[in-house]
């Protein structure tokens, strides 16, 4: 376990190189074999091997939580929503305070391409804390769910038809803007946070949900279709990494096609981070970046779906 005289590593304990390659690994580029193969000689030359390079690249999900499971402060459950376009149903974990006053502002969290995994989980939890219903759906549904194994999750996340995972988030959300047929307790107002796939969700759903009020993603892909993107009503805030060169490449024809939708964003590259530098599982992780990136999603939907 890190401690004061072993801190947690970080991304500048690592060649560029070998972190390019994990990048590549955990979005399908290359398989566990081909990182193992191209970073050896990083890892002779670091004085370890290729395998503890990946081991150490990976979550460590006990560590990074930040709410337990159990907090007496929030409740949780598990949901299905009917999903007719897409899968038939998707499951999704909903969070909320225990002790809420009166109806808040609900927020879907979609997950990265493992599906919900424990630290989304914890995401929906630290923004319940924070005062806001989180419903996080889990893409994986029609698989059987998060398997417990990050390699499973991304193999079977990789199966999925796309189209009809988008329709499974499409429902979720309506979903979450609740009413008579979704979540309670909600005052009628939605937001979306999502990151890496879930961000590229987010983008998607500022497309497809007028009724979304504020969307956050952090560095995420564009929506599917640009033609699209002057059906946005929702304000956005989209978060970048600085060493993302697969994001980064598809933000500028995106930011042209809101500039002339005339859509309310802003948008922030974190200098030194690397994507996914939100995750505090990994040493991807940049604590200063993803504080202020949070604290930005944060001063949005408290100033958006509160109102």
């Amino acid at each position: 376990m890190p401690d004061a005289k072993n801190p947690p590593l970080t991304a500048a304990d690592f060649d560029p190189e070998v972190l390019r390659l994990f990048d590549q690994y955990v979005h399908g580029g290359i398989d566990r074999r081909g990182f193992l193969d191209r970073a050896a000689r990083h890892a002779v030359a670091g004085g370890t091997t290729a395998a503890a390079l990946l081991a150490a690249l990976s979550p460590d999900f006990a560590r990074a939580q930040k709410v337990a499971p159990t907090d007496a402060r929030l409740k949780t459950e598990s949901v299905e929503i009917a999903s007719p376009q897409g899968y038939g149903k998707v499951r999704a974990y909903v969070v909320r305070p225990a002790q809420a006053a009166g109806p808040l502002p609900v927020v879907l969290v979609a997950h990265e391409n493992r599906g919900l995994n424990p630290h989304i989980e914890d995401i929906a939890r630290r923004l319940a804390l924070e005062n806001f219903i989180a419903v996080a759906p889990d893409a994986l549904t029609p698989l059987g769910g998060y398997p417990g194994n990050e390699d499973q999750a991304r193999e079977r996340f990789g199966q999925l038809d796309a189209a009809k995972t988008r329709e499974d988030f499409v429902a979720a959300a309506n979903w979450a803007r609740g009413g008579s047929a979704g979540v309670s307790g909600g005052n009628g107002r939605l937001g979306a946070i999502g990151f890496c796939w879930g961000g590229g969700a987010v983008n998607m759903l500022a497309t497809r949900v007028p009724e979304l009020v504020a969307g956050v993603p952090f560095y995420g892909p564009p929506p599917p279709a640009l033609d699209q993107v002057k059906n946005i009503k929702a304000q956005l805030l989209l978060v970048f990494a600085e060493n993302d060169e697969r994001i980064n490449a598809a933000w500028p024809p995106y930011e042209a096609a809101l500039k002339e939708a005339g859509v309310r964003y802003e948008a922030f590259k974190y200098a030194g981070t690397q994507h996914g530098f939100n995750n505090d599982t990994t040493p991807r992780f940049d604590a200063t970046a993803a504080g202020q990136a949070w604290g930005r999603a944060l001063a949005l939907f408290n100033r958006t779906l509160r109102t």
